[in-house]
């Protein structure tokens, strides 16, 4: 019986190939991730006692490093269960609860057909490319060279040129035996009732390929070059080969750059998606002429569990980001989720990275904000709200937004994470600017209510942490900038220390990203601890960033952290920073915990202690380090910082 990829597809998609090889070999618990897909044992196929066969759920395919077997999930039932491909597909049904179908030939012959078109798509493919490169493309070439797409992406993408003409593809088409039904049922061309004969879709546009996740090209996008004509972006109708909703733009490279730990990240257009792997985000996806939909949120999270929308910071992009939660929401999951990207006003990711180069546009996605942020985000939009009733649509409007989840934990964790924030909101704002018949002003950093403003009803603490704003625009300070500089030039202090660096809260994302990489390099072994790490941390891409926190230590007089330093001298610095970080961090937790504190019991204990923190706060804040004799061994006396 012959089996359709579409049936076999959806066996393949809803059955893991986990669960199928599972039955065959014990996973090896310390290095399989099961929350990733990612699984590793010993191979079924020759005898070894090291585990070296690999099975990759979001991929659907094996592959043993040791004897070279790969292959999917009707090929190992085969292979190692002996059965018979009918066999193996009956059994695997099953198991996905996916009906086998009745022989229809119908069926097969539309299959057949179906084969015949991805031929015909390809040899399209090749006849745009040829004029690209041919003399006729000359002004597509200079709009891409305009674009920045050079001429290995053009090929790396398949990028070509439709001429400006009505017959060019249809005539080059039928000279190699494509019949007219197989150009129209491809949408290659345009069959009108008020038209002679048929003519090409696509004239003096740019072609973009489209391809499905096996690198098929199944459809075409075509940029006009002409200013006058109606439509800019053109795309292929939706046909037995191609379905808007279940396509993205470079789908196939991204779910293989996924594979590989890298982030999937959603742009609106082609260039995007393009300009994006150009700064080294391989897994940038675009959906196709229409707004991200259910099925285009199951494909990312196929990938990965946490894709990341990437959205213009202009009104366009911040109404199309309020409809796309609207879809995101009841399709919540534990563990899938989406983070929020959102760009300077009127810019897209090809804008902002020819304007301000690949590090802007990874600031802006390594500061992406989680999506709890961005409901509330999107909900207080138009400002904090100054009356009763105004709170009260704001909270009514968060409510009904967590109740369309359909997953009732998640929805659970939802309202929950909305109270807190509903609670710190209002209680703020119900303390007023009174408190005992005396004016409220708390004192310090973090005071809970500042002025009478209603729009300051969030205190400075909480409106400056992660939790609220993210911490994109955050840059390196002090405390850090010593930790990591420490680190850096006496990579020994970290010997004893590393639990506790694992732990650390920085602030910077910067500063978090680097010390991963610090005890990364540092743990592995192969790193000399009595020679500075400059040079290596230089050669990863952080020498701008240990340029600004040299200068930064510099200009406030803080030595203890540089190269010449005696190792007991830094190890005294080292310390006190992380004593005086650590001390930070939980302050500033036992401030907002007193802050609510505060709300639910306006009591004068309540508000004594809320100042108490405040000041211990603003004491860390100015703390200098006098230890008597510090610096003694490197030939210095000066107070520390």
């Amino acid at each position: 019986m012959r089996f359709s990829d579409t049936f076999l597809d959806e066996i393949r998609q809803r059955l893991p190939i986990s669960q199928v090889v599972g039955e065959y070999v014990q996973w090896d618990k310390r290095k399989s991730q099961p929350g990733r897909g990612d699984y590793w044992a010993c191979c079924p196929f020759h005898g070894e006692k090291t585990p070296s066969f690999h099975a990759d759920d979001r991929k659907g395919i094996y592959h043993c490093f040791g004897c070279g077997v790969t292959g999917d999930h009707f090929r190992f039932l085969t292979e190692r269960g002996g059965m018979s491909f009918p066999e193996a597909v009956e059994k695997l049904a099953g198991l996905a609860g996916v009906p086998m179908p009745a022989r229809d030939e119908k069926a097969e012959e539309r299959d057949q057909a179906r084969k015949s078109l991805y031929d015909v798509m390809d040899m399209a493919a090749g006849y745009f490319e040829a004029a690209l490169n041919h003399n006729i493309g000359a002004r597509a070439r200079g709009y891409l060279n305009e674009r920045g797409v050079s001429a290995k992406e053009q090929v790396r993408f398949r990028i070509g040129y439709a001429p400006d003409s009505r017959n060019g593809l249809k005539e080059h088409l039928a000279a190699n035996g494509v019949s007219a039904e197989l150009m129209d049922a491809a949408g290659l061309v345009v069959v009108r009732e008020d038209a002679a004969l048929p003519y090409d879709r696509f004239r003096d546009r740019v072609i973009f390929p489209i391809r499905d996740f096996r690198g098929r090209v199944i459809a075409f996008g075509g940029r006009a070059l002409s200013p006058d004509v109606p439509a800019k972006y053109l795309n292929s109708p939706e046909t037995e080969l191609f379905k808007k909703r279940l396509t993205l733009y470079n789908g196939d490279l991204a779910r293989k750059a996924a594979g590989e730990g890298q982030p999937v990240i959603v742009v609106e257009g082609y260039l995007d998606v393009i300009a994006a792997v150009r700064a080294g985000y391989e897994g940038t996806v675009a959906p196709l002429g229409t707004a991200l939909t259910e099925e285009h949120l199951t494909l990312l999270w196929r990938m990965t569990d946490t894709p990341i929308l990437c959205f213009d910071g202009d009104d366009a992009g911040q109404r199309a980001m309020a409809r796309t939660l609207d879809v995101v929401l009841p399709m919540l999951q534990p563990g899938k989720s989406i983070r929020v990207a959102t760009l300077p006003d009127g810019l897209d990711p090809d804008d902002l990275i020819k304007r301000s180069g690949a590090s802007a546009f990874a600031q802006q996605i390594e500061g992406a904000r989680a999506l709890v942020d961005s409901v509330w985000a999107v909900e207080t939009a138009g400002g904090l709200p100054e009356t009763p009733e105004a709170r009260a649509a704001l909270e009514q409007g968060l409510r009904a937004k967590v109740a369309t989840i359909g997953d009732q934990s998640v929805r659970r964790h939802y309202q929950q994470a909305i109270d807190e924030r509903i609670q710190s909101l209002f209680t703020s704002s119900r303390r007023g600017n009174w408190q005992g018949g005396r004016p409220y002003s708390g004192g310090g950093r973090g005071r809970p209510f500042a002025g009478a403003s209603p729009k300051r009803v969030v205190s400075d603490s909480l409106r400056n942490s992660p939790l609220l704003r993210g911490s994109a625009g955050t840059a390196i300070g002090a405390r850090e900038a010593v930790i990591l500089m420490s680190l850096i030039n006496h990579p020994r202090l970290a010997e004893a220390e590393m639990e506790r660096l694992a732990a650390l809260d920085f602030e910077s994302p910067e500063a978090r990203k680097l010390l991963g990489l610090l005890i990364d390099m540092i743990g592995s072994g192969g790193t000399e601890l009595d020679q500075p790490l400059s040079a290596n941390v230089a050669a990863i891409g952080f020498g701008d960033e240990m340029a600004r926190m040299d200068e930064l230590l510099r200009r406030q007089g803080i030595w203890q952290w540089g190269e010449d330093i005696a190792l007991i001298d830094a190890q005294t610095g080292f310390h006190h920073a992380l004593a005086l970080h650590y001390k930070s961090v939980q302050l500033n937790r036992e401030l907002k915990a007193a802050e609510l504190a505060l709300g639910q019991d306006p009591s004068e204990e309540s508000f004594e202690r809320l100042k108490d923190i405040q000041n211990q706060i603003a004491s860390v804040d100015g703390t200098e380090a006098l230890i008597e004799g510090f610096g003694s061994l490197s030939g210095r006396a000066a107070p520390g910082f």
